[in-house]
């Protein structure tokens, strides 16, 4: 097994290749954050929210560039089915997406009335609806985004109704609700709280929560797993249900049933991670000031669409 590999449990071998080694492809950040692979381009997003800008790593040839700068402070970004750009936006404290055109639209920016607080990361379901996060990183100073006083008076996760438009609390019991995955069958939805950032001996897990029979609701969400190391962040979950999620120490793959299986080491704090390439067998890290990325035998639960 390559050396920043660390095995725990032999179910993660068998997601692991020998000849791998995890490539530096970027630095220059300042947070290094919302990685999301673009196929029909064959480019990686990412977000530097602290820089206001959205970075672009091109996968033919190696080259950096900014792809939006500025960026209305990206967070955490995804595609709809129709390969378009779906962004968490903290200056905008919104959901938008950017059209096949090139223009920005917005999605949402309110819950009954009242300003998100800065959404954080989001998912597309395959009935077309964006769930999303809203702690307030955004909002807490100027960092991220635009110091602001919060409305809504809560961190909530949301599901935006690819019909109506509209946005629904689907859970309201998390101090900072963060990175989201669902289940390869859509049964179930991960969720970290980052809470600790916040309370003194807070929150620093993931939780899971059933949907309900109408596909649009969550049940109580039960403990998934507590962070050793750090806190949780971004993650994704392949076609076997394997969780591949940031922590302090490089990223952490958790099995179905929970159990922490193994590590891949990197250097740097890890916020987030996709997987990517023609094959989507290559995981990109996006880790504080850099980008890295290194090939596993996995692939992204929905893939191939």
């Amino acid at each position: 097994m390559a050396g920043e590999f660390e095995q725990y449990d032999d179910r993660f071998k068998k997601l692991t290749l020998g000849n791998v080694h995890l490539d530096h492809l970027a630095s220059g950040c300042r947070w290094a954050e919302g990685a999301v692979y673009m196929a029909a381009g064959k480019y990686l997003l990412w977000s530097d929210a602290p820089n206001d800008r959205v970075l672009r790593y091109d996968e033919t040839n190696g080259a950096i560039s900014n792809f939006l700068q500025p960026a209305n402070y990206h967070n955490g970004h995804t595609t709809d089915r129709q390969g378009r750009l779906i962004a968490c936006e903290h200056g905008g404290r919104c959901i938008s997406r950017i059209e096949h055109d090139g223009t920005r639209r917005v999605l949402a920016d309110r819950f009954q009335g009242k300003r998100f607080n800065s959404p954080n990361d989001v998912v597309v379901k395959s009935d077309g609806s964006i769930w999303f996060s809203d702690p307030t990183y955004g909002i807490d100073t100027d960092y991220e985004g635009h110091a602001s006083k919060a409305e809504i008076g809560g961190s909530y996760v949301y599901r935006l109704d690819p019909d109506s438009g509209e946005a629904t609390a689907v859970a309201t019991d998390f101090v900072q609700p963060n990175g989201l995955a669902f289940s390869p069958d859509e049964k179930r939805l991960y969720i970290a709280d980052t809470g600790a950032t916040h309370v003194d001996n807070g929150p620093h897990h993931i939780r899971v929560a059933e949907l309900g029979a109408d596909g649009r609701s969550l049940g109580p969400a039960k403990l998934f797993a507590e962070c050793t190391d750090g806190l949780f962040d971004g993650f994704r979950i392949d076609t076997e249900g394997n969780l591949w999620t940031s922590a302090g120490d490089g990223v952490h793959v958790y099995a179905p049933d929970g159990t922490l299986i193994g590590k891949i080491k990197v250097p740097e704090v890890v916020a987030n991670l996709c997987f990517g390439g023609p094959k989507r067998n290559r995981l990109f890290i996006c880790a504080t000031t850099s980008l890295y990325a290194i090939y596993v035998n996995a692939r992204p639960a929905g893939w191939p669409a």
